[in-house]
């Protein structure tokens, strides 16, 4: 039986940037994937993914994003292409709101240099934007977008560049300790042991952590590719990504880049959850008019003819942060997921962690935030 320093069972964002950490330190890697490499069943596929410092959600996050940035620059200079691409962000809504507010908290937080704009500033400046009256936008010249599948493909690239092995189209089974202390996975083709597993699985992490079957929570989310009426004010140079509280929901979209269209999706989209496997990939008139409605409010200079809809998942927590963690009682066993549908942007730095962690059993990185025991509390 083949014995590797460590298992990474799932290669996405998570899992692939694990994979070239570990075997650029030497160790030796098994990659574990149930689809393809890269994939449209999971969570990375589109194109890109929003990257921002001014970060709503908690500023305990913006430490691990300026180290974000830093590796995403050397993981595009070591490959040879460009990931990322810095666009200035903006984060609108009521000026009470969690965005709003919670952008602002980081940016004073960490001393990041940002301007609050009201909804005509938005408009001069941008004029994709139609913000609602009394509505502010936070602006921050750091955001951008990384090119999420682009970036798997460098991370396994070049993991296999220093002998990582990668096996796609093996899906675990199930996996157990050992009594040496390590552990041994069972795919549908073979069975493997290894001083240490890491379990990046996504959507698909409560089949393989208990713990998690009842807290991390597959949800559809759909993603739209729409002809402007207006192509100047979405071209890439003049719309900075954003995040946007609207009457339907909070959006998030990017200028026109890589494929034709503006990109836009909907946090929380219908609210359809269900097991990975149960959720439908196939896009519906439904999904559709959910973007719509909020491109007629938001964005009308965009509101063209449909050029593209894609499904992607959501991975939520009760609490919508990250479960990065040792499991309790097996320290050979790292956590990865779920990343309530905000992680793609970490996916350099929590290379860096999860090869830590899985190594070392510690990280020189604040993970108090993303604890597995606070979602039993």
């Amino acid at each position: 039986m083949a014995h590797y320093d460590v298992i990474v069972a799932g290669i996405g964002a998570m899992g692939s940037a694990a994979a070239h950490e570990l075997a650029r330190r030497g160790q030796r890697v098994l990659g574990l994937e149930r689809f393809d490499i890269p994939h449209a069943m999971g969570s990375s596929h589109g194109i890109n993914r929003i990257i921002r410092l001014a970060y709503f959600e908690h500023p305990l996050y913006v430490p691990l994003l300026r180290r974000a940035y830093e590796l995403w620059r050397e993981t595009e200079t070591a490959f040879g292409e460009q990931l990322l691409h810095i666009t200035g962000g903006l984060d609108a809504g009521a000026p009470d709101g969690r965005v709003v507010t919670g952008s602002l908290a980081a940016c004073r937080e960490h001393d990041l240099p940002h301007e609050l704009m009201d909804a005509a500033e938005t408009r001069r400046r941008f004029p994709g934007y139609r913000l609602a009256e009394g509505h502010v936008a936070n602006y921050q010249a750091d955001a951008g977008f990384v090119m999420s599948e682009r970036a798997i493909i460098a991370h396994v690239t070049m993991a296999m560049a220093r002998g990582a092995e990668i096996r796609a189209r093996e899906p675990i089974l199930g996996w157990e300790p050992t009594a040496g202390g390590g552990v041994r996975v069972t795919t549908a083709r073979g069975t493997y042991e290894a001083g240490r597993l890491i379990l990046s699985t996504g959507a698909w992490i409560g089949d393989h952590v208990p713990a998690l079957t009842r807290l991390a929570i597959p949800e559809r989310q759909v993603l739209g590719w729409f002809q402007p009426k207006v192509p100047a004010h979405f071209a890439l140079g003049a719309f900075p990504v954003s995040i946007v509280e609207s009457r339907h929901g909070s959006c998030y979209q990017f200028p026109v880049f890589g494929v034709p269209g503006f990109k836009i999706g909907l946090y929380n989209h219908l609210r359809q959850h269900g097991h990975a496997d149960s959720l439908s990939r196939e896009p519906t008139e439904a999904d559709e008019q959910a973007l719509r409605r909020v491109l007629a409010e938001v964005f009308p200079d965009a509101d063209g003819p449909t050029l593209a809809l894609r499904c992607c998942l959501f991975t939520n927590t009760p609490d919508e942060h990250f479960v990065v963690d040792t499991l309790p009682g097996l320290p050979q066993v790292t956590i990865a997921s779920p990343c309530s549908g905000h992680g793609f942007k970490f996916a350099s730095v929590m290379g860096e962690v999860l090869a830590d962690l899985a190594t070392a059993g510690t990280s020189r990185h604040d993970l108090s935030l993303f604890r597995l025991d606070r979602l039993a509390a």
